[in-house]
């Protein structure tokens, strides 16, 4: 596993898919997503396995945005991710609202 399968399902879904931050005017919606540590299991002073974590970010201007229920279904499907909703909020600044999935997948 690697973490193209993070990239790939996301990429199944819409090509408006980036790594650590969108382009600049990006057009919602649009999908963000990060590692942002790991969840290794240690033995004997060793990384006996590597887990990745991270979040997914997606940024839309529609209540009830269909991406909302795919990205789930998308990272069900891979069959090497676990995920859970993490929050949901409204950005005033840019109107968006942001759905933010957190999830941990072996390295």
């Amino acid at each position: 596993m690697s973490l193209d399968t993070i990239k790939n399902a996301l990429l199944g879904l819409t090509s408006r898919v980036y790594h650590y931050a969108a382009e600049p005017n990006a057009n919602p919606p649009y999908i963000v997503w990060q590692e942002d540590g790991a969840n290794d299991l240690e033995a004997g002073n060793r990384h006996i396995e590597r887990a990745y974590t991270g979040t997914i970010d997606l940024y839309t201007l529609e209540d009830g945005d269909l991406l909302m229920e795919s990205v789930p279904q998308a990272l069900d499907q891979s069959g090497e991710i676990a995920w859970y909703l993490n929050s949901v909020q409204y950005e005033e600044d840019t109107e968006l609202i942001h759905y933010e999935w957190a999830w941990e997948t072996y390295g």
